[in-house]
């Protein structure tokens, strides 16, 4: 079995350090298991590789990277809305029209963090509950700053003094094989030094089509929730049970290496 661990200092290089650990010689599926992508910060990348990494997938019939990273976190929309409780409220409002879309039939990663199918409410406001645990947690003498956890409760069922965790996977309704949600579990840890890390578990992770998109996401969701709990953002890390490199594979060497001409 092919495992790694990589660190890269933004989202861009980390992508890379991925992808490459990935590309090895005689190996024709390009597959990980267990791997492990650290970015220390996950709010910053390079927007001239991005364009130039998107015009290789849209080539390929991919959603553009900003596409995929707004169903993780909608950028756009929060930054008109006044508070969390906004957000939410414009985002329930907006929700099945959002599932109209292609992709979108059984829902969005934002719609289930902010609108989880939850036992005692129909509604569930995860990242809400999170944020308010997070910042009654730093204003504490001894705040709490990460545990071992088992995804086997339901969000509703937290007591506020638990890790700040958010469940994805719906039991007994996402039963695909294929599919939403890759995503399946989001865990948040405060630091002493009062910062929010992230950590994030995918069961599946196309690199190409869907993994620089989602880390893009994943990075913008956690400064959000950081600076809603009045914190500072930290790292982000992705684990996935198993990852595959999709290509283009000859067409992104020269981006993976470092000799590709990037757009201007």
């Amino acid at each position: 079995m092919h495992t790694f661990t990589v660190t890269g200092r933004d989202i861009t290089s980390a992508w890379i350090a991925a992808c490459n650990a990935l590309d090895r010689k005689h190996s024709t599926d390009r597959t990980g298991f267990h791997t492990v992508v650290r970015i220390t910060d996950p709010a910053r990348d390079d927007l001239r590789f991005r364009t130039e990494l998107d015009r290789l997938r849209t080539a390929r019939g991919h959603e553009a990277v900003e596409t995929v990273a707004a169903t993780l976190f909608p950028a756009a929309l929060a930054a008109t809305c006044p508070d969390h409780a906004a957000l939410v409220a414009r985002y329930r409002a907006m929700y099945d029209r959002l599932k109209k879309y292609p992709g979108n039939t059984h829902g969005t990663y934002f719609g289930r963090l902010v609108s989880y199918p939850g036992r005692k409410q129909p509604e569930f406001d995860q990242l809400g509950h999170i944020i308010e645990r997070l910042r009654t947690q730093a204003a504490s003498r001894g705040p709490m700053t990460a545990a071992y956890e088992a995804d086997l409760v339901h969000p509703g069922d937290q007591e506020p003094s638990l890790p700040a965790e958010a469940a994805v996977h719906t039991p007994g309704q996402d039963n695909l094989y294929r599919g939403f949600p890759c995503l399946s579990h989001l865990s948040f840890q405060l630091s002493r030094e009062g910062r929010v890390h992230a950590t994030a578990l995918y069961r599946s992770h196309y690199m190409v089509e869907r993994a620089y998109g989602n880390y893009l996401g994943l990075g913008r969701l956690l400064a959000y929730v950081a600076a809603q709990a009045q914190l500072m953002p930290g790292s982000l890390t992705v684990v996935a049970g198993h990852a595959q490199l999709d290509g283009p594979v000859t067409a992104l060497r020269p981006l993976l290496s470092g000799t590709a001409p990037l757009v201007a």
